[in-house]
């Protein structure tokens, strides 16, 4: 029987993530094929940890380090960790394999990736959405994306954003830039489609915003 998204048994879908894996490494253009696997993992979460224990396999002594297959691998494990959490054993894992490629690579471009990685870590909760293309993009090269807000009576503002920045940290931001400290009014964002117009929840995150209109 098919569950959601019209997927197979787990046994099936885990050796298609794991195909998927393998096309990875040598895929020109990979954001499609990770946003795809990021998806996969959101809708069928059992496979996380099993995506995270692959991508520490591939990611340890690899034939080329720091090559572009690496790389890549090591770009999709930074995702991962912008969405995901891993259960506490395979956390510790995963730890263990951060501590372990920095010391034995350092200031290589994996160890700049186990760094950011570790930080997510960190801060990561869960996400409603997978990373949009855009994100997966900025992620791929450790970097944070630009929002625009466009804010009543000013010009429209640009707040700089990471995968866990929620709506009411920006609209603190906003609040302070604007000068709007003192004010009484409470402030909130508003996600404007074409059919309608509604509030932002203060701990939403702006990212999962940004993917639905992707």
């Amino acid at each position: 029987a098919s569950g959601p998204r019209g997927y197979t048994t787990l046994r099936d879908e885990a050796v298609k993530l794991f195909n998927s894996l393998q096309q990875l490494e040598s895929e020109w253009d990979p954001v499609p094929l990770m946003q795809g696997i990021l998806q996969t993992c959101l809708d069928l979460p059992p496979l996380v940890d099993e995506i995270y224990c692959q991508l520490v396999k591939q990611t340890t002594e690899p034939p080329v380090p720091g090559g572009q297959g690496d790389l890549h691998y090591w770009q999709l494990l930074t995702c991962m960790s912008c969405t995901f959490l891993p259960s506490p054993p395979v956390l510790r894992f995963l730890h263990f394999h951060l501590d372990w490629t920095e010391s034995h690579f350092p200031a290589s471009e994996m160890a700049k990736y186990a760094s950011f990685i570790r930080e997510a870590l960190g801060k990561t909760k869960g996400r409603e959405c997978v990373p949009s293309l855009e994100e997966i993009l900025m992620l791929m090269q450790r970097q944070e994306m630009i929002c625009t807000v466009h804010c009543p009576g000013a010009p429209a503002c640009s707040v700089t954003i990471s995968s866990h920045t929620t709506a009411e940290e920006v609209a603190q931001e906003l609040v302070s830039r604007l000068g709007l400290s003192q004010s009484p009014n409470l402030f909130a964002l508003y996600e404007q489609s074409q059919r309608r117009e509604q509030p932002v929840g203060s701990a939403t995150l702006l990212a999962d915003v940004l993917t639905k209109f992707e």
